[in-house]
């Protein structure tokens, strides 16, 4: 076999503490199955909170996994939610469902169908491959939410699933309707201005529907990442093999739409990656670039709602504000001055 299809089969481990544990995660190559190792890692995250013969645990040693060991361990997961009810009707629906989930396990290693709807952050067309998530109680969650302000567009997008839509799209560009013509060009610019598969909208309400510290599997172009909210705040694993090494580099803020994000560690405190300017210089205040992140999220929360967005300040100003509460907290009833 070609040596890049060798290489594909394999996956190099790299081992992180989670919880006071010395914790393995999977990492991605560079076009590595990623709805198998969201799922997979979500499961090795969850042994100490969930335990039992649903979580995942590997090797101590454990530095490179194959994927047949990947499908083997999600196999047992699945196999392991067999009801304790023993009544005839309930079994008879989990074999259907261990039969549906084999025939999709093939395709975790090269990509799921997925189809979303615009509605809901946890809105999809059901689909058999969906099957997998519900038998081992993984979230599945996007963000390409259409704004519930623009009315225009709720009107041409309505419940739609994004198939749908697109056929709406043409569909409606043939009609010799106006109406129809004006609503099919509307969806087709609400496609257009939300590439990026994640709107401000859908974002607000990741935020509001995850819980605190629940782990999911987050959608968005056609990648599947492990997500987490930590703190009313969420973060995507980092699975790219290039940061195999770096254990300052764990997790990825999700705080905007447009791509900008913070990297952090394993208990959240934010890091540079690594060959970043300034890498190698002291650390910053992570309290003063929580705040930042923070304050990048409420002026996007304004600007989606019509509001003015809030005065934004600058790092020095960060610094000084952060400075003077720490300087009240140890001084909490300062002499007036004359």
């Amino acid at each position: 076999a070609p040596q890049n299809a060798r290489d594909a089969d394999f996956y190099c481990v790299k081992w992180i503490s989670w919880k006071g544990e010395r914790t393995p995660v999977v990492t991605q190559s560079e076009n590595g199955p990623c709805p198998l190792l969201a799922i997979i890692n979500v499961l090795l995250l969850q042994w100490k909170a969930r335990g039992g013969p649903r979580g995942v645990k590997l090797p101590p040693q454990k530095e490179v996994i194959t994927a047949e060991e990947l499908m083997a361990h999600l196999g047992n997961c699945i196999l392991a939610t067999q009801p304790r009810d023993t009544s005839e009707g309930l079994q008879l629906n989990f074999q259907q469902n261990i039969n549906d989930t084999m025939t999709v396990l093939p395709k975790l290693s090269t990509g799921l169908d997925v189809n979303v709807r615009f509605t809901g952050v946890s809105d999809f067309e059901y689909t058999p491959e969906c099957i997998v998530f519900d038998l081992l109680n993984i979230p599945l969650y996007h963000g390409w939410l259409v704004d519930p302000q623009s009315p225009e567009q709720v009107q041409a997008v309505g419940k739609l699933s994004y198939n749908q839509l697109v056929e709406k799209i043409i569909t409606c560009k043939q009609a010799s309707d106006s109406s129809l013509v004006s609503e099919g060009l509307v969806a087709e610019q609400f496609l257009e201005s939300t590439a990026s598969q994640l709107t401000f909208h859908g974002l607000c309400q990741l935020r509001a529907r995850a819980r605190e510290g629940e782990l999911g599997v987050f959608f968005r172009n056609n990648h599947f990442s492990t997500m987490i909210k930590h703190k009313g705040h969420l973060y995507l694993l980092v699975t790219d093999q290039g940061f195999l090494q770096e254990e300052g580099v764990v997790w990825e803020s999700l705080h905007g739409v447009d791509g900008d994000s913070c990297f952090c560690d394993t208990d959240f405190h934010l890091s540079h990656p690594p060959g970043e300017e300034g890498a190698s210089a002291a650390p910053p205040d992570p309290r003063l670039q929580q705040r930042q992140v923070e304050q990048d999220f409420l002026v996007a929360l304004s600007l989606q709602q019509g509001q003015d967005p809030p005065a934004v300040l600058s790092d020095l100003e960060l610094a000084r504000q952060l400075q003077q509460e720490e300087y009240q907290q140890h001084h909490p009833h300062p002499h007036p001055h004359p």
